[in-house]
């Protein structure tokens, strides 16, 4: 099912199927998101939860069991149920049932509310805890946007632009996309811009943190642009398909990180995962603003 929100300046489609994000046009007509081709990735904007990345073997333990679990988590292939609607606002739901058991052992409903105000898109996330245990779990965001924004305009001609100047680390990822934990300065310390180029992607993902919460994906040959906030999360991904000319770019607000390459988790320990205690309620969220 493909729903629809609206206010004067956006109207925006979003999936059940992982309450996933499937196009923000403006009400001239322009698409901002990538709308998702085999060629190089059929995505748009899969939702993380309970994990980010990915788990080394694609397997974690818990209380001394083993479980498989996918790329990030489970949400995404999970159909949510229609909780709430409005004309500029929906909120879409997930409950922990048998099925998702079976990779992940607990109780819990997860919320998914997009509302529009104005020009900006606010994405928030709520879990609770409906388990009789500690809820562990993480969340991300995936989305991709259309590079060039703008007929005429090339991948190269944009760039990120974080909202001032910094020491950004980082994430050293193995081949296969696991932590080596061998974290380094990106570009040498005091970094404000990323020039986009195909090339950057060819070792797949750029992940960063020390950062400041807000990202801009502009060109100075163009009008248009899109900034993401993100002020609970850590690190900020950016990637396309690796070693293609794939014509959009992912701004990734992730609050954890993949396993240790050669590392299989113990999910109770793993970094950066939530801890929720019983009948208790976390909530995070980010905002894609439009120009």
């Amino acid at each position: 099912m493909i729903c629809t929100i609206k206010n004067d300046v956006l109207t925006v489609q979003i999936s059940s199927l992982g309450a996933e994000l499937y196009s923000i046009k403006t009400n001239d007509g322009c698409e901002y998101m990538w709308q998702g081709d085999s060629k190089y990735w059929a995505g748009r904007a899969p939702i993380m939860f309970p994990i980010c990345g990915r788990f080394f073997g694609g397997k974690y333990t818990y209380l001394g069991k083993e479980y498989e679990m996918g790329s990030h988590g489970i949400a995404r292939h999970c159909e949510f149920s229609l909780e709430s609607q409005d004309e500029a606002s929906i909120t879409l739901s997930l409950v922990g049932n048998e099925e998702t058991k079976k990779s992940y052992p607990f109780d819990f409903v997860f919320d998914v509310t997009f509302t529009l105000v104005d020009s900006s898109l606010r994405i928030g996330y709520k879990v609770k805890n409906t388990d009789t245990k500690e809820l562990i779990f993480a969340l991300g965001a995936h989305p991709a946007f259309n590079v060039p924004l703008e007929n005429g305009l090339s991948f190269e001609d944009y760039r990120v632009e974080f909202e001032k100047e910094c020491d950004a680390f980082r994430l050293d990822l193995s081949p296969t996309c696991f932590c080596t934990y061998e974290d380094k300065l990106y570009l040498g310390g005091k970094t404000k811009t990323i020039d986009l180029k195909h090339e950057l992607f060819d070792n797949d993902a750029i992940f960063l943190y020390n950062t400041p919460k807000v990202i801009t994906l502009t060109s100075d040959k163009g009008s248009r642009s899109v900034t993401v906030k993100f002020d609970n999360m850590k690190y900020v991904g950016l990637w396309h398909a690796t070693k293609t000319d794939a014509p959009y770019v992912c701004i990734e607000p992730w609050c954890s990180i993949p396993s240790g390459d050669g590392v299989v988790d113990d999910l109770i320990t793993k970094k950066d995962m939530v801890h929720l205690s019983p009948e208790s309620i976390h909530s995070i969220g980010y905002e894609i603003i439009i120009k």
